[in-house]
Order: C-alpha cells, then structure tokens, then sequence
C-alpha cells in the first residue's frame, strides 16, 4: 500500500526490516540501548556487533523514552540505524502516546538531519512494549504524515511491518488518513 503526501511516499511492506535497502533503518531500542529481541535484535544480528559498539562509546547514558540517537549501520543495507525509544504501553496514562509520536518524530529528524532520502520504520512499542496496535498505528501515520506536510522530507518513508496483524493496521490508518 502507497500513499503520496506532500508530494513524498509513504509505503507499508510486510517483511523483514533488517532486510531494507534504505538510508536509514529505525531500530525499536530500548532506553539502555542494550539490544533485545523482535526488531532490535533482527538488526543487530544481521548489522553485526559494531553497531552495538558505536552506540556504547557515543550515548554511554542511553536514550530516554520518546526520542532516538543514531549510528552507523554496520553491515546492513543502509547508511545509518535510528534507534528509537517508544514507551512501554501503561493503560495511557503515562503520556504514552505523545512519547510514541514524539519518538516518531525524533526518527524523521535526525533522518533529515543526515541527509537520508529514504527511511524504514518499524511498528515502534506496538510488540514487547504492549502498546495497542491500532492505537500505534494511527499514531505513527499520523506522525509521519504531520512531518511530511511540514518537512516534505524523506522522500520514501516505509513501515516494515512484521506480520499481516500489523500491516492490517497500519493499512487501516493509512485508509482513515486518507479521508
């Protein structure tokens, strides 16, 4: 699925997001900046340990929740990885949702930042962190739609999305943006 806003593509991909050929690669991180499972480890099995390595020596006090740092990408297929810190999902009443679009955001800037034309996403906080699947999505096409109205930067910006559960959300608000 394909959207055009101001002039730049939003796309939806079913697939492996380690597997992107993109300037920059968006690591669901978390705020230690440790590795993990799900994205975070697709990325540094597949980049391989100098990722890690960078991130360490460059952001010893990791990443707070809401905003991303960014690195070398090591052997993947792009410049850069952006890893970004999404909250753990909390009921909502922990500013949840402003954190995962301000988390969003921070992705899209330092992709501009560095001069990145194109850039995968994926589903930040909607997996370990429990944060509600639709609920994510619409906040991530939103993000990303309000950046790219004001911005009209990065010219490709792609949602790697793990499974059809996924994809059908994020489908869902591209088609509810859309109206």
């Amino acid at each position: 699925m394909k959207a055009i806003i101001n002039g730049q593509t939003v796309e939806l991909l079913q697939g492996d997001i380690a597997e992107q050929r993109v300037d920059a690669i968006v690591n669901a991180a978390n705020s230690r900046l440790a590795g993990g499972g799900g994205v975070d480890g697709a990325i540094h099995r597949r980049g391989g340990p100098e990722i890690m390595q960078e991130t360490f020596a460059r952001y010893p006090n990791g990443c707070p929740t809401g905003s991303a740092v960014i690195s070398n990408a090591g052997r993947l297929d792009a410049r850069y990885v952006i890893h970004a810190v999404g909250p753990v999902w909390s009921g909502g009443a922990r500013s949840e949702e402003q954190l995962l679009a301000d988390a969003y955001q921070r992705c899209l800037e330092l992709a501009v930042e560095h001069d990145c034309h194109s850039i995968a996403l994926p589903a930040l906080s909607a997996g370990a962190y429990r944060f509600p699947m639709d609920r994510a999505a619409r906040i991530a096409v939103t993000a990303v739609a309000d950046f790219l109205k004001q911005h009209g930067r990065p010219e490709l910006v792609r949602f790697v999305l793990f499974d059809a559960g996924a994809y059908g959300a994020f489908a869902a608000a591209m088609e509810e943006l859309e109206r």
